[in-house]
């Protein structure tokens, strides 16, 4: 049975408030479930990174490159390091070679769209939740840890969202003010915003690695 929209906001209003009324000085967290940042997955089974790129280091390649001619299978895992979706890596992987990195992240954008509900949850089940920062005091985990139970309770699954470019000081705001918003929506509206949002995070980690991050 699906959360009542009214009933939610107000409870996580009241939540929200809690974060004026402390000081961020020392309080004790209360634990929550493992958290990685949004920019990376965790590490899976058989996982291949894309190789980064020494600077000036004689004998290297480029890792866009070492991507074109990797055997299929160790393409297709160095991908789902980008989005648990096994049909978005066989496509992405299926479209080589790529001239430069704005056609592959074309590529996997396009990946992205044509993948079916089915696929979508087949990536979200391997999302981690957006991070705080590190020195989050426990309020915080407290609002966030309501917010996400309210989504998860309407829509059946974890929130995402890319927050490629927000300062770390602004992520709390952000993500709990998304949340509030996307709660209205319905549950077709909400599946183009996830997929879109899953679009957005598969290529911020995926640059990450052909620049030689790690994912």
């Amino acid at each position: 049975m699906g959360v009542p929209i009214g009933h939610v906001s107000d409870s996580l209003d009241n939540v929200t408030s809690q974060l004026s009324q402390h000081l961020p000085t020392k309080h004790t967290r209360r634990p929550r479930g493992p958290t990685l940042p949004a920019h990376r997955l965790p590490d899976l089974p058989g996982r291949v990174a894309i190789p980064g790129q020494s600077r000036g280091a004689p004998g290297t390649r480029p890792p866009l490159e070492w991507f074109n001619d990797a055997p299929g299978p160790d393409a297709e895992r160095a991908l789902l390091s980008c989005l648990h979706s096994a049909r978005w890596a066989r496509l992405v992987a299926g479209h080589r070679p790529y001239p430069d990195t704005a056609s592959l992240l074309a590529a996997a954008d396009e990946a992205t769209y044509d993948l079916s509900a089915e696929e979508i949850a087949e990536a979200l089940a391997s999302e981690p939740l957006p991070s705080l920062p590190e020195d989050a005091y426990s309020a915080a985990h407290t609002a966030l840890n309501a917010a996400h139970a309210a989504y998860e309770a309407k829509f059946g699954h974890v929130f995402v969202i890319c927050l490629d470019g927000v300062p770390e000081h602004e992520v709390l705001d952000r993500v709990l003010e998304d949340i509030r918003s996307r709660l209205a929506n319905d549950p077709h509206d909400e599946q183009a915003i996830t997929r879109d949002q899953l679009r957005l995070l598969a290529r911020e980690r995926l640059k990450n690695a052909l620049e030689g991050a790690r994912l």
